[in-house]
């Protein structure tokens, strides 16, 4: 396969009810040197790259978005809820469905966590490691 190279441009529109919006394209694919840390505990080696590539996942799903990724593996994803608790329990039950092992997955969200409900629920099913966009 090969992907044929063309310059984008850097403004895009979409159409939104009753109107149009005009933002900045996102350019950068984030490397495990943009993360920063912010637990107790690291992720491993095989965790960062696992979150690397959600992250890239992550930012080409429809938001709300939670992406779910094991071995460089898309297990499942959550996308267009009206709340990331839902996306979560839909990429939950979609990987489940398939019979895939959420233990010491990786989830990643287009947005910030208000609220710890997320990283709960997804402790509790065995993910390890989790990546947001930093709180502006």
């Amino acid at each position: 396969m090969q992907i044929k190279l063309t310059e984008l441009p850097g403004r895009q529109f979409k159409t939104v009810l009753n109107g149009v919006i005009e933002q900045d394209r996102d350019f950068k694919t984030e490397t495990i040197s943009d993360f920063q840390t912010v637990t107790i505990s690291s992720p491993n080696e095989r965790q960062a790259e696992d979150l690397v590539f959600a992250n890239i996942l992550v930012k080409h799903t429809k938001s709300n978005a939670i992406v779910l990724v094991k071995n460089k593996q898309l297990l499942a994803s959550g996308t267009g809820q009206t709340s990331r608790v839902d996306a979560l329990r839909q990429a939950i039950a979609k990987a489940k469905s398939f019979a895939f092992d959420l233990n010491d997955a990786v989830m990643a969200s287009d947005a910030f966590f208000p609220f710890p409900d997320c990283v709960v629920i997804a402790h509790s099913e065995g993910i390890k490691a989790v990546i947001q966009p930093e709180v502006q």
